[in-house]
């Protein structure tokens, strides 16, 4: 590989690492192709991608980024997965496909300049997704007003028993 081509990759892996909002480490040592295969089609799914080069490339291009904390991790066998969009759906995909297979090993993570721990992406993957947080906001949002009407309403709902009990013990005085 020549200085040319090297510049390229550094250009677009910087690129890459400045748009990423959510980034893992992991070592693939061991992985088959296919089994990468795998893991990529579903990362390409929930707009992330994952990036194999050498440590050295690797370093120059996360260098004046947010995502600069991971330069420690870049030793042996590295694969990147770089999510630009929702950080949970990606993170769910790599925890899930290090769980069924042994061999692929999460280093670190980084979630918008924040380092993250292999607890903090495996706790990160269990969240509910964007939509789900949102409907259970917006259901949230929505008891308040109707807690408030319950209340008001009563009020005078119990005022009208009230009236009604006393209706009841003259019709049975009455009788």
């Amino acid at each position: 590989m020549n200085r040319d081509e090297k510049s390229v990759i550094v250009s677009e892996l910087n690129d890459s690492f400045n748009r990423a909002k959510f980034a893992v480490v992991a070592d693939y040592c061991g992985l088959k192709v296919s089994e990468l295969q795998k893991i990529r089609i579903e990362l390409r799914n929930c707009d992330s991608e994952i990036r194999i080069a050498k440590n050295t490339l690797l370093k120059r291009a996360v260098a004046e980024t947010g995502s600069a904390a991971l330069s420690e991790d870049f030793s042996g066998t590295t694969a990147v997965i770089i999510a630009y969009a929702d950080p949970v759906q990606p993170a769910k995909v790599v925890a899930k496909f290090a769980d069924e297979h042994e061999k692929f090993k999460i280093r670190s993570a980084t979630f918008e300049g924040e380092k993250l721990s292999v607890d903090g992406l495996i706790a990160l993957s269990k969240l509910p997704s964007k939509e789900i947080l949102l409907g259970q906001l917006l259901s949230v949002m929505n008891a308040v007003p109707t807690g408030l009407v319950r209340v008001l309403s009563g009020v005078p709902r119990t005022f009208l028993y009230g009236l009604q009990a006393i209706k009841d013990q003259k019709e049975q005085a009455d009788n």
